[in-house]
């Protein structure tokens, strides 16, 4: 496997991440609006919230350097190759 395959599926999972990651958000919102409506505390369940968003910006940047990695090495492919410039004069 090259380079370039490893970032595609590094590119799934890291797609995969995101998608659980905002489930999660979503259900941990819900989770705090019942809680509101039936009197709980909710400073917890509200700081596992801004811990879930914080992760959530962390694997946002990750998918844009797997992102930035892979143009990198297609513009690498779709160059042409350099022309031996031959022996060196003195």
């Amino acid at each position: 496997m090259n380079d370039l395959q490893r970032e595609y599926q590094d590119l799934v999972q890291a797609d995969r991440h995101l998608a659980a990651g905002e489930q999660r958000i979503a259900e941990q919102l819900a989770l705090i609006q019942r809680m509101v409506e039936q009197g709980y505390e909710t400073a917890r369940a509200k700081d596992l919230l801004r811990l879930l968003e914080e992760t959530m910006v962390a694997w946002r940047d990750h998918h844009q350097l797997i992102l930035d990695t892979i143009a990198r090495h297609e513009r690498a492919l779709s160059r042409p190759p350099l022309a031996d410039p031959g022996p060196k004069a003195p």
